[in-house]
């Protein structure tokens, strides 16, 4: 777990970072300098670039993952780099001709409801095309086992032009139509950064000459394209089906507390960025037994460090919404409670995902996904109906419970592997208590030292229980050694 752990680290901090420069954006710059209607805007113009995302990408930021290691020779791994910037064009060029000629038709459709969207629909294609060759490249940085500096790019640089967008704003340096298409701008700077570092690791010899598996990579990369949209679906569907029922002002406030709730998915996201190339290693020199301490590992470093960020957040949710001091979007209270509960979920399953797409049972994942994506459509067209914005984010907790014990089952009985230990539970209980006693603590205290105190507070109870109960030897490990330096 060393390399692991070393990069989970780094990317921890950025990720942190990021979300902190994304918080005040979110909470803050956007709420106060953007009209609800643009912000609403930005956010479906963002979410639905990234359903496509998938598709743009053609799936060959998974395939270089996958394969790149399993080439021993470097002509085959230069081909396979070569390769996963042409293939996507199969996707690009006859989206761009149906966009061309077809825009009228598009645009009218999507934004029947919110005339609002019509003026700015190609920016979806744009972006979604910047999106999908910034994971390519960021994919070949993974391979190379140097996943910090994409981190990096992908989770500050946007943030930090957004912030520098939304204060030329307030200073009426630039109108709310050019700040929509200064975030397209940033998204394009983003993928040249990301090519150029790339291109430094490691520079192929550029070739046309077929990859010996191409016929495998374009199956699995199909498998991939589907699965991953599914995938986005759920991220996003909710984003892009609320404007067809309720005003587009509501994603803004949806939008602000599903941000919120995400940030327990920190941990996740940057183990992901280094075990995701181990894993496949892993498994091309068929390691089981390596994957099946790194799936205990991930699984519970991942719950432990997430249920200190689900306390955090939740327990101190209200006292943010005051700090907000915008009502209109305190309706988000149960939306962070809902998702914030299905990241914890997710964080449960630790390495789950990589192992299924880079299994030789990959398939599955295809059909999980599928179901996980049609399971989130149908929820969210019946409980947006019902309970409006709340309606979204229970469907994403029923929709994400559901298959996460289906994909844990599925790992069970196929590959005899699991990720839960005693100390899962114990873990799992000691979140659940300390909710209970902490939920009415109330310190009546301006609602910045409320979350101050209450948060110190939380955190060395539930540091000091999670070390004395030696819950993770990894964390006691880096605990330990902090005291000894």
């Amino acid at each position: 777990m060393g390399i692991v752990l070393n990069q989970s680290f780094k990317n921890t901090v950025i990720l942190i970072l990021g979300f902190a420069i994304g918080g005040i954006n979110t909470l803050f710059l956007y709420t106060n300098f953007l009209e609800e209607e643009y912000y609403g805007l930005v956010i479906f113009v963002l979410s639905t670039a990234n359903i496509l995302l998938p598709f743009i990408a053609f799936g060959m930021q998974h395939s270089v993952v996958k394969y790149f290691s399993s080439y021993k020779d470097k002509s085959h791994k230069d081909s396979l780099l070569t390769w996963s910037l042409l293939l996507p064009l199969i996707v690009v060029v006859p989206f761009g001709f149906i966009g061309m000629y077809g825009y009228e038709t598009v645009s009218n459709y999507i934004s029947k409801e919110n005339i609002l969207i019509k003026e700015f629909t190609y920016l979806i294609f744009l972006c979604a095309v910047f999106m999908g060759y910034f994971e390519v490249f960021y994919a070949w940085t993974k391979v190379q086992l140097n996943s910090v500096f994409g981190n990096f790019v992908r989770e500050v640089f946007v943030r930090i032009c957004v912030s520098i967008l939304l204060f030329a704003i307030f200073f009426n340096w630039i109108s709310p139509t050019q700040f929509i298409y200064g975030i397209t701008i940033a998204y394009f700077l983003r993928m040249i950064i990301m090519m150029l570092y790339a291109l430094k690791l490691y520079t192929p010899e550029f070739t046309l000459k077929r990859p010996i598996n191409l016929n495998e990579i374009i199956r699995y990369s199909l498998y991939l394209v589907i699965s991953g949209s599914a995938a986005t679906i759920l991220l996003d569907i909710d984003k892009f089906m609320i404007p067809q029922t309720e005003n587009i002002a509501k994603v803004a406030y949806y939008s602000v507390g599903i941000y919120i709730a995400s940030v327990v998915a920190i941990p996740n996201r940057a183990m992901q960025q280094i075990t995701h190339p181990i894993v496949a290693t892993y498994l091309n020199n068929k390691n089981m037994e390596g994957v099946r301490k790194l799936y205990k590992q991930s699984s519970i470093n991942l719950l432990i460090v997430g249920g200190l960020l689900f306390l955090l957040i939740n327990l101190n949710i209200v006292d943010l919404y005051k700090i907000i001091d915008k009502p209109e979007y305190s309706v988000g209270v149960l939306i962070v409670l809902l998702v914030s509960i299905s990241e914890l979920f997710k964080l449960v399953l630790g390495i789950n995902g990589s192992i299924l797409t880079n299994s030789k049972y990959y398939q599955i994942f295809f059909y999980l996904s599928v179901g996980t994506a049609l399971t989130a459509i149908i929820l969210n067209k019946v409980l947006i109906k019902k309970m409006g914005i709340d309606g979204a984010a229970l469907a994403t907790l029923v929709t994400i419970v559901f298959f996460a014990i289906i994909k844990i089952w599925y790992v069970k009985r196929k590959l005899k592997i699991q990720p839960f230990t005693r100390k899962t539970f114990i873990v799992l209980m000691l979140i659940l208590l300390m909710f209970k006693v902490f939920y009415s603590v109330d310190f009546n205290l301006h609602p910045i030292l409320n979350i101050a105190f209450k948060s110190i507070l939380i955190s060395l109870i539930y540091g000091m229980l999670i070390y004395r109960l030696k819950l993770s030897a990894d964390i006691n490990e880096l605990v330990d050694g902090y005291l000894k330096k």
